[in-house]
């Protein structure tokens, strides 16, 4: 399977829990996304909390959502 290579990352903080496992994360650019896991972090069962850094893979076909890749 082929890696998508058009995706933008950037480091973001958890500011709130959403229903349905999606997160709002405010960006290092102070701008806001809706957030979903990535796969091998559900399955794994990473947890995360308000407050936690992570790393978002954004699409540039849509900026308002991404993907949480990564808790540090």
């Amino acid at each position: 399977m082929a890696k998508n290579i058009d995706v933008i990352e950037v480091r973001g903080k958890i500011d709130e829990l959403l229903p349905g496992a999606k997160f709002r994360v405010i960006l290092e650019n102070k701008h806001e996304v809706i957030c979903h896991l990535a796969g091998k972090m559900r399955m794994f069962n990473i947890r995360l909390n308000v407050g936690d850094e992570v790393k978002v893979e954004l699409t540039p076909y849509d900026l308002t959502k991404g993907r949480i890749t990564y808790r540090f």
